[in-house]
């Protein structure tokens, strides 16, 4: 049974930092894309960043570029968020996720929800200003 569970958001002033982590089961991480999504009130699920299988290629909405960076450590089954300078606009419920629809990539196309298969339950990240 395929499970991801996200761990770590909370609350953080402007200008600060979180990591985000998502452990992975049931399945093999390392044959699988993974990805951050995020939804704010009242607003569409988002792509926020993606890793291609192997980790060396990644992908970030232009929001955040520059700011958070995707990783995975395979031997843990574990994908991680670091977000830095977080702004206000980044509250969000936070999800990882994991996909094997895709045949081709690396691509952007990644940070499209619709090529995921597996959802956590997400982690709530709070930034005040």
């Amino acid at each position: 049974q395929v499970q991801l569970v996200e761990s770590g958001g909370g609350s953080v002033q402007a200008g600060g930092s979180l990591r985000v982590s998502c452990a992975a089961s049931g399945f093999t991480s390392s044959t699988y894309y993974m990805g951050w999504f995020r939804q704010a009130p009242g607003k569409e699920r988002e792509g926020v960043a993606a890793i291609w299988p192997g980790g060396g290629i990644t992908f970030y909405a232009d929001s955040v570029k520059g700011r958070f960076t995707i990783s995975q450590d395979n031997a843990k089954k574990t994908l991680y968020l670091q977000m830095n300078n977080l702004k206000p606009e980044d509250t969000a419920m936070y999800y990882c996720a994991a996909g094997s629809r895709l045949a081709y990539g690396p691509t952007p196309i990644l940070l499209h929800q619709s090529l995921y298969n597996y959802w956590g339950q997400g982690t709530q990240v709070t930034v005040s200003s």
